[in-house]
């Protein structure tokens, strides 16, 4: 189940930010604010999947992913989340360094799948809001030739003006809630939140060298 969710989580957010949705742009006029800013940005990067030179550069695809994550995801509130329990006993400086590996574990995760994920169209549900709403779920159907239909739907919330996301739920599960289990059971077993940073970082490294050689 995890490898499942760790699949779709991947999908799900290379969809939000880079994902191909041709089937979004003909109903544009009739999103809400919140589909419309994921709409918008997904058709920046369709240009860019045109580019098979770029796609090739990891560094440079990196580099591009994190500069539009940066703008509609909010880690500052997504890390403490992750984190659980752990992130009130944690240090400043433990809170700084998990959040920028954390982010970098994403930016790294979202890159792979920009590479790898070429066909896939998304399926905007029907989203009831009123302008005074400060927290919605934008529902959509993830679409694969020859695959079902997956849920992947959207935690957003309204921070000085800009939607963010917050928490992808894939088939009803929560990315924000699987990942704690991940990092929680880490710490069970590594027994500090200093050391399952260092690993991260490692790890963080590790992937980024290998993509880059």
């Amino acid at each position: 189940m995890r490898n499942r969710i760790e699949h779709y989580a991947v999908l799900g957010l290379f969809v939000i930010l880079l994902g191909l949705l041709p089937a979004t742009q003909v109903i544009a006029e009739n999103l809400q604010v919140p589909q419309q800013i994921i709409q918008d940005v997904s058709t920046q990067i369709q240009q860019k999947l045109k580019d098979k030179a770029f796609t090739r550069n990891f560094a440079q695809v990196t580099q591009f992913v994190n500069g539009v994550i940066n703008p509609h995801t909010d880690f500052d509130k997504i890390a403490p989340l992750v984190l659980g329990k752990h992130w009130k006993t944690a240090t400043t400086a433990e809170q700084q360094r998990f959040k920028h590996e954390f982010q970098t574990l994403i930016v790294r995760t979202y890159s792979r799948a920009f590479i790898e994920y070429n066909d896939w169209s998304l399926h905007f549900i029907p989203l009831e809001a009123s302008n005074e709403v400060t927290k919605v779920i934008v529902k959509t159907e993830v679409l694969q030739p020859g695959r079902q239909a997956v849920d992947v739907n959207y935690r957003m919330f309204l921070s000085n003006g800009d939607w963010k996301v917050y928490d992808i739920l894939i088939d009803g599960v929560s990315l924000v809630t699987n990942y704690r289990s991940t990092f929680n059971d880490e710490i069970q077993t590594k027994g500090s939140l200093s050391a399952v940073i260092d690993g991260l970082v490692k790890r963080n490294a590790e992937a980024l060298a290998a993509k880059n050689s």
